[in-house]
């Protein structure tokens, strides 16, 4: 019986500076004082893994170190954490996708037409962000090589482009007429 007497008497008093400690490293009360919870929890709970010989202080505020940074950095890879109620409809609303989809699509389409000497001279400058030196160490060919293949991809991918019908025309509403 002496371990809990112990221990109350060794941590009781540390409660108020482990909450100060705890609210200056989250800056938030409510996680905080959770912090502090988790944190007595485990020194309860791992009590007799404690060196008896040690602190108990600087045990303690080592749990609660190691907590608190464990949460910072599952804050930092979640995001923070909102309340559903506290926001309101149009936070959660996010613009529809498909159409850019669809055009995304048809460029790769596009893409996929041109010549695989144009295709891989557009793809390695104009995506990769290589210099025409770079794509040309790349390709095996000397720059001039590069810089045509440059021009004529691009110009044969502006005549696809151009060609491709508008898969969606978002101007005209589209019914359905039900019986």
């Amino acid at each position: 019986m002496t371990a809990p007497l112990d221990m109350m008497t060794l941590v009781e008093p540390l409660v108020p500076a482990l909450r100060r400690y705890a609210r200056s490293l989250l800056r938030d009360r409510s996680a905080a004082d959770d912090l502090v919870q988790d944190c007595l929890e485990r020194v309860v709970g791992r009590w007799h893994q404690r060196r008896p010989d040690g602190d108990a202080r600087t045990w303690v505020f080592t749990i609660l170190h190691n907590l608190a940074i464990n949460r910072l950095k599952q804050t930092a890879r979640r995001g923070m954490h909102v309340a559903i109620e506290e926001q309101d409809e149009a936070s959660f609303a996010t613009p529809p996708d498909q159409e850019d989809r669809l055009h995304h699509q048809a460029i790769l389409d596009v893409l996929s037409q041109l010549p695989e000497d144009q295709r891989s001279a557009l793809l390695l400058v104009s995506v990769e962000d290589l210099s025409y030196a770079e794509a040309a160490a790349v390709l095996g060919v000397p720059i001039g090589t590069v810089m045509s293949r440059l021009s004529r991809g691009r110009h044969r991918l502006a005549q696809l482009v151009n060609d491709v019908p508008k898969r969606i025309d978002t101007t005209i509403p589209i019914l359905r007429r039900v019986k």
